[in-house]
């Protein structure tokens, strides 16, 4: 019987690192674009300093991404050679302890042991990995692709309060670049709920209510030390 439903736990490794990216593309920078504005800069030097925090910003996402991945895929890498010398040392313990994950998950002893043989047949370290320590194939550390996603997502992001404020004048630069931003983060919030299966209203609440936290506060700050960044 073949097997027609829907799932999107696939798609947690990229949409973490993507919807992560945009957002933070869109609220750092609109942020800094606002700061900057609210110092009395001019129009030229806004825009320099949003362009620069794009860049900086897209470097240390990949940068930050990447490590962090790398160290999560070193740990279930040193896990996955761990459980593959314990299953040429004694094969029969970690039959046993297989069986006993499936017992414990409900199975009956008896069937839990033939499911255990069978998959053990088939892919030991593969069922060890999985149902021993949660490690599987979709879920795995990727840290190029997290690292790319990232990038390209903040630069993304990023650009929108960019374009924003490259077609008005500095005087409207923080409502334009605070409603088109606001905008974009409530879409980028609906459509991350809709891919991952969450609440809509909930997700774009949230994020447009940081996002607006983060321009408040820094225009407040640009406003009071007015000095130009």
């Amino acid at each position: 019987m073949a097997h027609d439903e829907t799932h999107r736990s696939h798609r947690i490794g990229w949409l973490r690192a993507s919807v992560l990216g945009a957002n933070d593309g869109i609220v750092s920078t609109a942020s800094l674009v606002i700061g900057v504005a609210a110092a009395q800069a001019g129009h030229t030097e806004v825009l320099t300093a949003g362009v620069a925090g794009l860049v900086a910003g897209a470097m240390s996402m990949a940068a930050g991404e990447y490590v962090s991945v790398s160290s999560q895929s070193d740990t279930e890498r040193a896990d996955l050679d761990r459980e593959r010398a314990e299953l040429e040392m004694d094969p029969a313990k970690e039959l046993a302890e297989l069986a006993s994950i499936y017992v414990g998950r409900g199975v009956e002893p008896s069937l839990a042991r033939q499911v255990a043989q069978q998959l053990t047949a088939k892919d030991a370290l593969g069922a060890h990995g999985r149902d021993e320590l949660g490690i599987t194939e979709a879920l795995g550390a990727r840290p190029v692709q997290a690292a790319l996603s990232s990038a390209a997502t903040f630069a993304i992001g990023a650009a929108v309060p960019l374009a924003a404020l490259a077609f008005v004048p500095v005087s409207l630069a923080i409502p334009i670049v605070a409603m088109t931003s606001l905008g974009s983060l409530a879409g980028l919030g609906a459509t991350s709920a809709r891919l991952g299966g969450a609440p809509v209203l909930r997700a774009t609440a949230r994020v447009t209510f940081w996002g607006a936290l983060a321009m408040g506060i820094t225009a407040v700050i640009g406003a009071f030390f007015g000095t130009v960044v």
